[in-house]
Order: C-alpha cells, then sequence, then structure tokens
C-alpha cells in the first residue's frame, strides 16, 4: 500500500479505544483523511481482547458498502494495535440527538425514519456478506447496534462503524457461551439472557432506536447495569402514541413488531424492516433527503467547533501519544522481521497473502516535551515500508554513569513511579547538580580557611 500516516488530532475515546483523526499520503503524494482506531494500552495487553480486535479487521475487510465505515489498513506500533477507517466528517447520532435535546427538540419523524431506513441497508448487506473467495456466507452480526455507532456525514451520509463485537464463522476466537457483549440498553433479550443470537438481535436494536428517536426518552434503562438488563430481558414495551401523537398505529405498530420479544415474532431481514420504514414515508408522501440530515449535521459540527475552541490545548500527555501514534506502520506492507515469533497477529490467510505481514517495530522513548501555550509541532509522518528501518545507535553513556535504560512504553514514560521504570538524564542532572554544589562549598571553605590565616 505504501501509505504514511500524520497523526492531527483525538477525535474521540471510550472505555475500549480511542479514534484519532489523521493525514495518509501515498508515495504519489495523494493525501486523503483517514480516522485511526487504537486499543488502550491496558486492553492492548489483553491477548483474547486483541484476537477480537483482529476479528473486527478481518470482518471489516471484507465489508464494502456505501452505508458501512470502510476499513483501509491495519497497523501496530510495539504498544499496541490501530485500523485506518475512512474518516466521516461529521457526527454520530448520539451527538445529533444530545444537541437536538438541549435545544428542546427531537428528531423530526420523516428524518428518523430516513436513518434507520439508511443503517437497515447497511445491516442487510452486512447480513448476507460472503467470503469473496469461498463465497461462503459469514453470517455477520453487528451486536452494538447503538447511537455512537450510527455515524452522519456532513453530506447526510448515514454510515454504519464498528463490527468489533461482530461474529462470523471465520472469526479467529469463537464468543464464549453466555457472555453478555453490546452495550446493555440496545441488548436484544436472546442476548441479554446469554442465548445465541443472528441477525434478528440487529433488528430490535433497530426498533430501541426508533423508540427513543420517536419517544426523545430511553427505552431501556435501569439505575444499575444489572436493572437495565433485567429490563431488556422483561421486553415490555410502553407505548410511543401515548408519549408522542404524532406517531400513528401504522407507525406504531412496525416499531412493535421490530421490538418483539420472541424473534420469531420480529421482521426477519433488515430489508424488511427498512421497506416497512419506506413505505411508510411513501404512503404518506413524506419527502426526506441527504441534504435534510446535512442540515442537522452542520448544526451539531457548529457548536462542536465552538466548544473546541474553548477547550484547553493539548497537553503533555496528548503530545506523547501522538508520538506513540506517529510510529504506526502498516501490518500488510512489511517483511516478517527476524525474532518476531510469538506476537500476535491477524491471519487472514484465507483472503490476503500475508507472507510480507510484520509484527515487531521498535518503540524508542523521546524526551517529553515541556508545556508550552503554543500548540505542539507537527507529528512527524512515518512511511510504511517494505524493511523495517534499523534503530538508531544509542549514544554512549556519560563517564562513571551506567547506560540508560530504555523505557519501554508509553505508560512507564508518564507513571515511572507506578512502573519502576525512571529515565536516568534525570538522574544524571541531580548528580552533576550534586557535584557542582559540593565543589562550590570546598571551594568556599577553601578561601574562609585562606582568609583566616592572612589576617588572624
Amino acid at each position: 500500500m505504501g501509505d504514511r500516516y500524520t497523526i492531527t488530532e483525538r477525535v474521540d475515546s471510550g472505555g475500549m479505544a480511542e479514534v484519532f483523526r489523521g493525514v495518509a499520503e501515498s508515495l504519489q503524494g495523494f493525501k486523503k483523511n483517514v480516522a485511526i482506531k487504537r486499543i488502550l494500552p491496558n486492553l492492548a495487553k489483553n491477548k483474547k481482547f486483541v484476537a477480537m480486535f483482529l476479528d473486527e479487521a478481518k470482518l471489516s475487510l471484507f465489508l464494502q458498502h456505501a452505508n458501512i465505515v470502510q476499513v483501509f489498513d491495519i497497523a501496530q506500533t510495539q504498544n499496541s494495535y490501530f485500523l485506518v477507517m475512512e474518516f466521516v466528517d461529521g457526527c454520530n447520532l448520539k451527538a445529533l440527538s444530545d444537541r437536538l435535546k438541549q435545544r428542546g427538540r427531537r428528531v423530526e419523524l420523516p428524518q428518523a425514519i430516513y436513518v434507520m431506513v439508511e443503517a437497515c441497508k447497511a445491516l442487510s448487506y452486512a447480513h448476507h456478506a460472503e467470503n469473496p473467495e469461498t463465497n461462503e456466507p459469514l453470517h455477520i452480526v453487528h451486536r452494538d447496534i447503538s447511537p455512537p455507532n450510527i455515524l452522519l456525514s456532513k453530506m447526510g451520509e448515514v454510515k454504519l462503524v464498528d463490527f468489533g463485537l461482530a461474529k462470523a464463522n471465520s472469526q479467529i476466537e469463537s464468543t464464549d457461551p453466555g457472555v453478555v457483549k453490546g452495550k446493555f440498553s440496545y441488548l436484544s433479550p436472546e442476548a441479554a439472557s446469554g442465548r445465541e443470537v443472528d441477525r434478528r438481535a440487529d433488528i430490535f436494536a433497530i426498533g430501541i432506536l426508533l423508540w427513543e428517536m420517536f419517544t426523545g426518552r430511553r427505552l431501556f434503562y435501569g439505575d444499575t447495569d444489572y436493572q437495565t438488563v433485567e429490563l431488556v430481558r422483561q421486553a415490555r414495551i410502553p407505548s410511543v402514541a401515548a408519549l408522542n401523537p404524532d406517531v400513528d398505529p401504522e407507525l406504531e405498530a412496525v416499531v412493535r413488531k421490530s421490538l418483539a420479544r420472541d424473534p420469531d415474532d420480529r421482521y426477519q431481514e433488515a430489508a424488511d424492516l427498512g421497506d416497512a420504514l419506506s413505505q411508510y414515508l411513501f404512503s404518506r408522501r413524506l419527502k426526506v433527503t441527504a441534504r435534510d440530515i446535512a442540515s442537522l449535521v452542520r448544526d451539531v459540527q457548529i457548536e462542536q467547533a465552538r466548544r473546541r475552541s474553548l477547550a484547553p490545548q493539548d497537553s503533555i500527555i496528548d503530545v506523547l501519544i501522538q508520538e506513540e501514534m506517529a510510529k504506526v506502520t502498516s501490518l500488510i506492507d512489511g517483511d516478517q522481521p527476524a525474532g518476531a515469533e510469538g506476537q500476535t497477529s491477524l491471519d487472514p490467510s484465507s483472503f490476503v497473502d500475508t507472507s510480507g505481514w510484520t509484527t515487531d517495530f521498535g518503540f524508542a522513548a523521546e524526551p517529553a516535551p515541556a508545556p508550552a501555550p503554543a500548540p505542539p509541532p507537527p507529528v512527524p509522518a512515518v512511511r510504511s515500508s517494505f524493511r523495517q528501518p534499523p534503530r538508531p545507535t544509542p549514544p554512549p553513556p556519560m563517564p562513571g554513569m551506567a547506560g540508560e535504560e530504555e523505557i519501554e512504553s508509553l505508560q512507564q514514560m508518564l507513571e515511572p513511579d507506578r512502573t519502576g521504570v525512571h529515565d536516568t538524564r534525570d538522574t544524571r542532572l541531580v548528580v552533576a547538580v550534586l557535584i557542582l554544589v559540593f565543589l562550590v562549598a570546598v571551594l568556599s571553605t577553601g578561601l574562609i580557611l585562606y582568609r583566616d590565616q592572612i589576617f588572624g
């Protein structure tokens, strides 16, 4: 692929990963914006979570649809893993709903229906996706349909993201039986009970989103996670029309069918739910286009820009994270270096030639820049190459001092007292100051004794 990536800003962060905006530049100088999703350092040490993250990468490489965020590359530093994805310039459905709630409004019925029709198109494609080489069905289930995972571009496009909890036959590591995955408020009853799920679980999640957008309230939300899961298991659905008189019986019937407790009573295909919603718009002569969604997104972006202008500049921690992420290198382009055995890596041998994959990349610590009022200097881009560049030779130790310890991770750089790893450059400075103080003291004492002998 031959791309290099330059990180420009942090976009979002959550409990499992954080997303950065960056620029991909090809060898020919072509540039485009990308989103880089990074596993948080504490989870990067969890082999099971890394395997799940790489499952997302493997599945995402199969998916190419207008309503699904495309994945371009899988990348890695010594300390973490990354997905390089299409950057959607806009906001997610949660940000839109929060902004409208701020203004005492909610998403209008036709616009809410339009967004869910587009989401159903994405799900229908994913549910029926096949391996491009074997034509075997992948049986993908998203399992995490929720407002943050529905992106809206400033052009009014609707795109699903984050198939990290998807399950397919090609999965590297199967989901443990009985393990509940996904955001609790958007689970299906069968998922909340630890039973096997299929594409109808995604249809139930779409029903939850419809109910919430129509009413402006949360459907399943308890005081604790346990209470929330219990509410999902019971699947008692309050009347939509009682909370929003604009919802007529025909539209409420569509919502209730998608939220049936028994999967057999729901729509069996995402396309069926999408058709029912489209039919409602057409029968009521309700015109909605991407232009209507774009106007909503524009308002959210203006508000987000205002908040960013009031936010403090990047902290030193953000700068150090960007320095690490500047070392992002494609796993798809490099040769396997010697001594990389035992590294966790993706094995998509069924559809990608893996002979040139690289899994071992060095991360040499750089001195932390001092905080300054001016913004941090631009992060240098790193080019994906077919050969790993040699590590620079460390400078010789100072006379009388032991060699420098290598700071092996960003965590050790930021928390030396907790990790027990200290940068000896600080120690050298302290020792030098102490020696200087000692010499000054000796000289002063000598001068005092000399004066006493002359004048005493």
